[in-house]
């Protein structure tokens, strides 16, 4: 498995996690996380990235999920698919070093090992809809 897969595999795990914690212990639960799931020194650097950048960017990623999310509340998707969404998202529109075929192969490879039976073939459709906003992997406008 690449370093770059793990890290996506435990940034999902990690978001994951936080999302049981108030934003005011999150940094304590990052540091039990990590000494529950220990990592190459270059693995764990790439995947706090994925997560910071999550969620410094959550609310632009979740306005623009619940726009392109059809006959759902994102309060009403399963947490895994949601925090897959989010992690590919900020990867499609805000981190700008991976290219979106490879942000979309990714998220629907950790909806196929986390998520349920569905999850795959919706995380897929959702996040090639967001695909069209973004040419040559730039950053997207939002607004």
């Amino acid at each position: 498995m690449g370093k770059r897969h793990r890290a996506r595999e435990l940034a999902l795990s990690l978001l994951y996690q936080l999302e049981f914690y108030p934003m005011d212990a999150r940094e304590e639960q990052s540091r039990c996380f990590w000494a529950a799931h220990p990592a190459k020194p270059e693995t764990q650097l790439l995947t706090e990235e994925l997560v910071r950048g999550t969620l410094q960017h959550r609310k632009p990623i979740d306005d623009l999920l619940a726009s392109h999310v059809e006959h759902w509340m994102l309060s009403r998707l399963a947490l895994v698919d949601l925090c897959i969404l989010r992690l590919a998202t900020f990867e499609l529109l805000f981190y700008g070093k991976t290219p979106w075929k490879v942000a979309i192969d990714e998220a629907v490879e950790l909806a196929k090992a986390f998520g349920g039976k569905e999850s795959s073939a919706f995380v897929n459709g959702v996040l090639d809809k967001l695909a069209v906003l973004t040419k040559d992997n730039s950053p997207a406008p939002l607004g």
